[in-house]
């Protein structure tokens, strides 16, 4: 079975996630524990929050938009972690993955013409990654709650440094049939201090439901698919693997030249939408990250309600 991910990895805005409302919230989790495992990217929570007056926050203004979309608004605060292989040793692990915390606002708007297939969305992520992020705290927590082995490297994480990174994905509709398949095209492009990658992928729809990229929608209560999203990134620089843009000082980090240039990734999921309530488990994977690393796979569920 293909697995997903994208730039960062959650994306919580693709066309093929869309609730169809512009006033919702949702809470999104990614856990490796899915998929039996407990290393790399190991964990991820999402929460955020649309709504049309979010228009007036003042970092809505750097969004780009399409001239005449339909367009929503939104924020989200966001966590990641990433860990080595083996959690449990007490000392620096070299050619395995660094420990790292991520603690993001984002601040983003999807604009979307149906008549032509066309989605842009935008997205402006601050934050910290570091300590500050509190990323070993949480796992720490989580596993003494499980009982489960106490993890012993947090304090070789990447050091303290700023986040601020602006993303472009623009998606286009190739195909469809009805409201029973669907074949759609993107590109992302994402810029700054935590992440810089170009990735070129596409997404595959089928079941029942309503997409943003068509005008032919109807208000049944339910619509269930499955999706599949095969995406190709090519990576410039990952902070989580080569530490922070400003701050060097970090104890173990990826040189450049160990770090996968291209990364393959792919996302497989199946939604549920009863009248204003989301839901949706899927599966990831990704190639490897880095030279000396392996290929990784994690899972998430995700609950959304219209307001």
């Amino acid at each position: 079975m293909p697995f997903t991910c994208l730039s960062q990895e959650m994306d919580h805005i693709a066309s093929y996630r869309s609730m169809n409302s512009d006033k919702y919230v949702r809470l999104s989790y990614d856990n490796d524990f899915f998929t039996a495992t407990d290393e790399y990217y190991t964990q991820g929570i999402n929460i955020e929050f649309v709504h049309p007056e979010l228009k007036h926050f003042p970092l809505s203004l750097v969004l780009l938009r399409l001239p005449g979309a339909e367009t929503n608004f939104g924020l989200a605060l966001g966590h990641e972690g990433y860990t080595p292989r083996s959690i449990g040793e007490t000392y620096i692990q070299y050619g395995n993955h660094p420990y790292a915390g991520v603690l993001l606002l984002k601040t983003f708007s999807t604009s979307t013409m149906p008549q032509k297939g066309n989605r842009l969305s935008a997205a402006l992520s601050t934050g910290v990654i570091g300590p500050a992020a509190w990323a070993d705290g949480m796992q720490k927590a989580i596993h003494k709650a499980l009982n489960n082995i106490q993890p012993g490297g947090w304090q070789y994480q990447i050091h303290n440094d700023l986040v601020l990174n602006y993303r472009l994905t623009y998606e286009h509709k190739l195909f469809h049939a009805g409201k029973i398949f669907e074949l759609a095209v993107n590109a992302t492009a994402d810029a700054g201090t935590l992440k810089d990658k170009l990735t070129l992928g596409a997404s595959l729809r089928t079941g029942y439901f309503n997409s943003p990229l068509s005008d032919n929608k109807d208000n049944r209560a339910l619509h269930v698919y499955l999706y599949d999203v095969p995406a190709l990134n090519a990576v410039a620089y990952d902070a989580t693997l080569q530490g922070g843009l400003f701050n060097r000082s970090s104890p173990y980090t990826i040189t450049a030249a160990d770090v996968s240039r291209l990364v393959f990734c792919n996302n497989v999921g199946l939604v549920l939408c009863y009248k204003n309530i989301y839901m949706e488990y899927y599966l990831a994977y990704r190639s490897k990250t880095f030279r000396t690393g392996l290929t990784h796979q994690w899972g998430g569920l995700s609950l959304g309600i219209g307001l």
